[in-house]
């Protein structure tokens, strides 16, 4: 099964994708979709969902996976981070795929054990669980492997619907 996980973001994007194999976990892609700061904002929507729309092409995930949005200070980021969100959840229902959808809590909880981690932490965990060789960055690269880590416990601990 390969899942794509995904970190919104107006300004940048994390997307890692995973495959389970018989022969273990593998992180086989990850990087960021990243927008220039002085764009307007729908040209940048269209940005993310153009290169998501690229990127689930390429890869084909079964699944995609994403963070949702918690808690922010600033309402102006918040409404811009939903917005991008949106459009990730548009393109991947474009796709066909099946979306399920995670809190940073629920997120941090799965690859760390403690759903307060910070983002070191998380980066630290992720690399250690793909056994990757370095620290995944950005770390908006690592949040989005580990939605779609939390995403594959989540998968695997479902009842069966037979």
């Amino acid at each position: 099964m390969k899942i794509l996980g995904i970190d919104p973001g107006t300004a940048t994007t994390g997307f890692g994708l995973i495959e389970q194999r018989k022969e273990g976990l593998k992180a086989l892609d990850f990087g960021c979709i990243k927008t220039p700061a002085k764009t307007p904002l729908a040209e940048r929507l269209n940005q993310i969902h153009k290169d998501l729309k690229e990127i689930i092409q390429e890869t084909k995930p079964d699944v995609l996976a994403v963070e949702e949005l918690f808690f922010f200070k600033n309402v102006k980021t918040a409404i811009s981070v939903a917005q991008a969100r949106g459009v990730v959840l548009q393109t991947a229902k474009e796709a066909g795929l099946d979306i399920f959808e995670f809190t940073p809590l629920q997120v941090k909880q799965a690859v760390t054990g403690y759903g307060r981690a910070d983002k070191q932490q998380v980066q630290k965990m992720v690399q250690i669980i793909f056994g990757l060789s370095k620290l995944p960055r950005p770390d908006d690269a690592a949040d989005a492997l580990a939605v779609a880590f939390c995403c594959l416990g989540s998968i695997q601990k479902a009842p069966c619907t037979c």
